[in-house]
């Protein structure tokens, strides 16, 4: 018998304590589920659930364990752990992606078509104003990982032109990946609308600075879903407040919740939400989880492994 620990909030156990212990059952894998803040015998837990709000910091006392296997996308909070000796996996969750997919495609839409316009029209003046087709609209997305290729598929299949960046070159069908800093230039020149997706890691803190967003067009949009400190807010206030940048949909902070007098609650070129842009759903989640586990268990290579010293 394997034992497994969810490292979290009581709130995870509720959640993903029964279903993934019958998803273990039904694999055919027998396994005791727990829930404790330092378990017994530590050096006999096989897996760690570990969720990024957990107490835990010292992942010595667990010299046993196999897998530690992160509860959302992100690795940030655990990646720069010395403690940790374990191998990291991060979620890559069907559930997950498909809310990325949902929200970005919402924003991207919502700010093409000049919604917010017409939603927020409180006078009897009769303004026609007629977007563009998706096909004039170029688009671009900083990170092309699982998330970032779902969501540039998707606003492909809608017609718009769309740029993806990532660190490493890719290949995306009806997609045109750029790499390397002058991909990056090349990206955000042409980025009417701009959605990051990127992991965050030391090379990516702060890359939206006042210098790469006096490339975008001018009157650009752009959306983070992906990690608060990809941009340094106080350039991003500058470039609203001169024009530059037309506005900015926010779903991600340095901190959360974003404090209530943040700059951002009140600006009337931001939209602030209150990180929903995805989430890891336990009902699929726990499918992910246990073939990590069942391959753990038979030797085979864990699913979405992070390199520590990439830091994703």
């Amino acid at each position: 018998m394997i034992r497994v620990l969810i490292s979290g909030q009581r709130v995870d156990w509720d959640e993903y304590g029964e279903p993934l212990l019958a998803a273990l059952t039904n694999a055919g894998i027998e396994a005791e589920v727990i829930h404790e803040r330092m378990p017994r015998a530590p050096e006999t837990i096989d897996y760690i659930i570990y969720a990024p709000w957990s107490d835990m910091k010292d992942f010595s006392p667990f010299t046993g364990a196999k897998a530690v296997i992160n509860l959302w996308a992100g690795v940030e909070d655990v990646v720069t752990n010395d403690s940790l000796k374990a191998p990291l996996v991060r979620m890559v969750d069907p559930g997950l992606t498909g809310g990325m997919v949902e929200w970005c495609v919402a924003h991207a839409l919502r700010h093409h078509l000049g919604i917010d316009r017409d939603v927020c029209r409180r006078n009897a003046v009769w303004d026609q104003c007629v977007p563009p087709l998706a096909r004039e609209r170029p688009l671009t997305i900083l990170g092309l990982g699982v998330l970032g290729r779902a969501v540039a598929e998707a606003l492909s299949s809608l017609g718009f032109p769309v740029a993806g960046w990532s660190r490493s070159a890719k290949d995306v069908p009806g997609v045109t990946c750029l790499s390397g800093e002058g991909g990056l230039v090349e990206a955000l020149r042409r980025a009417e609308l701009l959605i990051l997706l990127l992991p965050l890691t030391p090379a990516t803190e702060e890359l939206m600075n006042s210098e790469r967003l006096a490339l975008l067009p001018k009157g650009a949009i752009l959306i983070n879903p992906g990690r608060g400190p990809l941009i340094d807010d106080d350039a991003l206030l500058a470039a609203l407040d001169s024009g530059h940048i037309a506005h900015a949909t926010l779903d991600v902070f340095r901190e959360e919740p974003l404090p209530g007098d943040h700059p951002f609650w009140a600006h009337p070129g931001i939209t602030v939400t209150p990180h929903v842009a995805s989430a890891t759903r336990p009902d699929t989640a726990v499918g992910v989880i246990v073939e990590n586990i069942r391959r753990g268990e038979s030797g085979k290579p864990l699913l979405h492994l992070v390199d520590r010293r990439l830091g994703y």
